[in-house]
């Protein structure tokens, strides 16, 4: 038998679902993702034992870092006074010597001009006093050993070289030499009474001590 009806569509009993659209898809990645965001925020927000710890632990680094770096600044700053201080002591040292040095360079030569300034002396010690007294050309040769001296003196002075004269000064063993002793009641013990020979000193140093007799 014939069926004359219309042809069925194959389709006609197939059930059509929609296809979710990309935006929809999109739209569920956010919603996991601030899920995810929202969790980790309330479990920070809980205090969690981990979270505290980790805190307390960088925290504890930090203090460390910072005292390490301040014992390292205060060994550093210790060094560099040191440094200075030590740096300062040598230039000190070396303006001394220097100034030594040229001080007591002429300390031989010195020498030498005393023993000169002390024939000197001698020999003017040496005239009877009638002598230096007359008139004429003695007395002018007289003069002009004194004024030799003097200049002498002079010219040693301004090189750091003093004559010492210590009557009556205390007994400095430094820069006398006690020859004998007296007993004189009328000064202090230990005090120059009589001078042999005169001293000389170069800058604060003895240059040749003076031979004294002191009081006992």
């Amino acid at each position: 038998m014939t069926n004359n009806g219309p042809p069925k569509n194959p389709y006609h009993n197939r059930q059509i679902h929609p296809r979710p659209s990309q935006g929809g898809t999109h739209q569920a990645g956010e919603d996991v993702e601030k899920a995810t965001t929202e969790d980790s925020a309330r479990e920070a927000a809980s205090g969690s034992p981990d979270a505290a710890s980790a805190a307390a632990g960088a925290a504890e680094g930090a203090h460390d870092a910072i005292a390490r770096l301040v014992a390292e600044n205060v060994d550093l700053k210790d060094r560099l006074l040191r440094a200075l201080a030590d740096a300062e002591n040598v230039r000190r040292r070396a303006e001394r010597e220097l100034n030594d040095m040229r001080q007591y360079a002429v300390t031989r030569f010195a020498g030498d001009m005393v023993n000169v300034a002390d024939n000197l002396e001698r020999a003017m010690s040496s005239l009877p006093m009638e002598l230096r007294g007359n008139a004429g050309p003695f007395k002018t040769f007289v003069e002009g050993v004194e004024l030799t001296e003097k200049e002498l003196l002079r010219s040693l002075e301004a090189h750091g070289v003093k004559k010492l004269d210590p009557t009556g000064s205390r007994f400095d063993p430094h820069f006398h030499e006690a020859m004998f002793q007296v007993q004189d009641p009328s000064v202090p013990s230990g005090t120059v009474t009589t001078v042999v020979q005169p001293g000389y000193a170069i800058g604060s140093r003895s240059l040749r001590p003076a031979k004294v007799g002191v009081a006992g």
